[in-house]
């Protein structure tokens, strides 16, 4: 069986060079499939942050990120490496820092050897929160995932993604 390639629109720039093509009708729908399974999961992990935490999705993901740094010189993050981290651009990942930093759960400082860089660490109070949030975040993972298997097209991605989860 053979799939249908979806034709360029008219006018349609030329594939780049290297490109493989027009997209399949099967791959598009695999990406609306994915991106709806993101988007489920992302809203009910928000409203459960948001109910018990007064914590967006965002400001978890930086605290986590920063959380699992430690002391030393080559184990924290500057501030374009956070952004990369939780896939914000470098303008949103400083607002979101200074919204955090104003609650006292983030601080930041000048790298010791490099005046030029600055790095965000995460505070006792931060710590604090995170891991008050941190099984708020997994329950509401986990019921997302769960709900999201009882639909047919969003099934085989809650199990690829559950077979990417390693042992524990």
């Amino acid at each position: 069986m053979s799939q249908q390639v979806v034709p360029a629109a008219p006018g349609a720039a030329a594939p780049a060079e290297g490109a493989r093509g027009p997209v399949t009708p099967g791959l598009a729908q695999s990406w609306c499939a994915l991106s709806s399974l993101h988007g489920r999961i992302e809203a009910h992990i928000e409203r459960a942050l948001q109910a018990g935490h007064e914590l967006s999705v965002r400001e978890y993901s930086v605290l986590s990120v920063l959380g699992y740094q430690h002391d030393g010189e080559s184990s924290h993050l500057r501030m374009n490496q956070v952004a990369e981290s939780v896939v914000l651009s470098q303008s949103a990942t400083t607002r979101l820092v200074n919204r955090l930093e104003d609650r006292g759960l983030l601080a930041r400082y000048l790298c010791p050897t490099d005046r030029r860089g600055i790095y965000t660490d995460v505070t006792d109070a931060g710590r604090t929160l995170l891991d008050a949030a941190r099984p708020t975040h997994d329950a509401a993972l986990n019921e997302s995932l769960q709900e999201a298997a009882n639909h047919p097209e969003l099934a085989p991605l809650v199990s690829a993604l559950r077979s990417l989860t390693p042992a524990s």
